[in-house]
């Protein structure tokens, strides 16, 4: 049965590892050394996207990863066996059913032999799922499983907790990137002195350290309502911040560069809100308007920025339409046999979304559904090649397909984008006025972000000296 078990995993793994392959353009795994290469370990992560979350880390790690998860998804029986082989456990939480909280304990104790055994757990310590990125409160059930354990084993159990940040580009969307970010491990045994009579204060010390640790590896706001001021602020001065960079010192991966940046971006927004209001007030009046401007034009700060320096409309467009005409036989080829997956798709994404606009369930149901959908069609198209051509003329056939669909994708998409490009160029160019008061407007914003960041490393560079030996 372990054998079965052990086979069926690797199984689904690697079908899983497939699914997101084509799902995500990008998976970036920052600091995968820092999971242990054995013994017994707790994932600990947040919880922005459903169950792709635990898609993501399972097939980030070499190891396996026993995910705890609601028993309502152990309700159809053959989900059950199928959940059970693959090694997640069963968890009731109050919403689920109030009478069998005492199944929480049952619970426990399966992740406690888990554990023993030297294998690893992944647990979602903030009990939901939810669209923005913010961290929310995190339980104490990851402490208090390691604490008890390590208890019962005198310290001597081993037990490490990796903390992972999740940040997902744009999870709702197709060819997305994500950033699996691993934090360092920490030895649960440390926060064991005193349990026995302070039980609570070893719990809470512990679990605030996991909440600690999952802020530090996302981008985690002081202040919610400052979030939009922080994307915009991206916007304007990413690239500047990029090309000056004197916040990270170690060779990174491109997304967690761009998430350092970008925390580097929110702390700077929180020194100015919190040391100069006034000033950041007015920085927000004057970016309230330069986007309502953009708005009223039905224009994006990209097209603005790149605008004086774009080759001329007509050699772009030329440009475009030649490969256009190239690629489309191989795009139309790749819709044809992707329609039928792809409305499959999109019938169970709007079949199974909880509510309008929600964004946490979009890629799970988007994976499971490309899954089925593209597994059986494509299955069904390369048996009917079969029946008429053969081999080995069915096995290139085959090759071709899932090229063919990446292609009619980026090809739609690109044409998409081309056009809006074009009617954006076109509206600047009937508005030269307004495109030179957008792009006056624009450099004051950055003016001011530049002179707001020197401010701050020097705020912070003060700070560094005062706190120094």
């Amino acid at each position: 049965m372990q054998v079965v078990g052990t086979s069926l995993y690797r199984l689904v793994r690697w079908v899983l590892q497939t699914a997101l392959g084509f799902y995500f353009a990008r998976i970036e795994r920052f600091h995968p050394e820092r999971v242990p290469r054995d013994g017994p370990v707790l994932f600990v992560s947040n919880h922005p996207n459903s169950v792709s979350d635990a898609f993501v880390i399972g097939t980030s790690v070499p190891r396996k990863v026993n995910f705890v998860a609601t028993v309502r998804l152990f309700r159809l029986k053959p989900v059950r066996w199928l959940l059970t082989q693959c090694g997640v456990i069963p968890i009731n939480r109050v919403k689920d059913d109030p009478r069998a909280m005492r199944t929480v304990l049952d619970s426990f104790e399966a992740c406690f032999r888990v554990l023993e055994r030297g294998e690893a757990i992944g647990i979602f310590p903030e009990g939901i799922t939810h669209d923005d990125p913010q961290l929310k409160a995190v339980k104490t059930g990851a402490a208090r499983m390691a604490l008890e354990l390590e208890h019962r084993h005198g310290g001597r159990l081993g037990l490490h907790i990796v903390p992972v940040g999740l940040t997902f580009s744009a999870k709702e969307i197709y060819r997305s990137e994500v950033l699996v970010n691993f934090g360092e491990p920490i030895r649960a045994a440390n926060f064991l002195p005193g349990y026995p009579e302070k039980k609570r204060d070893c719990i809470h010390a512990l679990n605030g350290e996991i909440e600690q640790c999952i802020q530090s590896l996302i981008l985690h706001l002081s202040k919610l309502e400052r979030a939009r001021i922080v994307e915009a602020v991206k916007r304007l001065y990413f690239d500047r911040l990029l090309a000056g960079n004197t916040v990270i010192h170690e060779p990174v991966t491109a997304k967690a560069e761009e998430l350092l940046l970008t925390q580097a971006i929110a702390n700077a927004v929180d020194f100015t809100f919190d040391n100069h209001p006034e000033r950041a007030a007015a920085f927000v009046r004057k970016l309230d308007h330069y986007e309502r401007r953009l708005q009223r034009l039905q224009l994006s700060d990209e097209v603005l920025a790149h605008f004086p320096a774009r080759q001329p409309l007509v050699w772009r467009s030329m440009a475009w339409a030649l490969l256009a005409v190239m690629v489309a036989p191989l795009a139309a080829y790749g819709w044809v046999h992707r329609l039928a997956p792809f409305a499959l798709i999109r019938w169970a994404v709007r079949r199974h979304a909880r509510a309008p606009g929600d964004k946490t369930h979009v890629s799970t149901v988007s994976v499971l559904a490309g899954v089925a959908g593209f597994g059986c069609f494509y299955g069904l198209f390369i048996a009917i090649f079969h029946q008429f051509f053969g081999w080995p003329a069915t096995f290139w056939y085959a090759l071709s397909l899932p090229v063919a669909s990446l292609v009619a994708h980026y090809y739609v998409r690109g044409l998409r984008r081309f056009a809006a490009g074009c009617q954006a160029a076109l509206v600047l160019m009937r508005a030269p006025l307004a495109a030179r008061q957008l792009l006056d407007l624009r450099s004051q914003l950055i003016a001011e972000i530049e002179a707001e960041r020197q401010e701050f490393n020097r705020a912070a560079g003060r700070y560094e000296r005062k706190e120094g030996p």
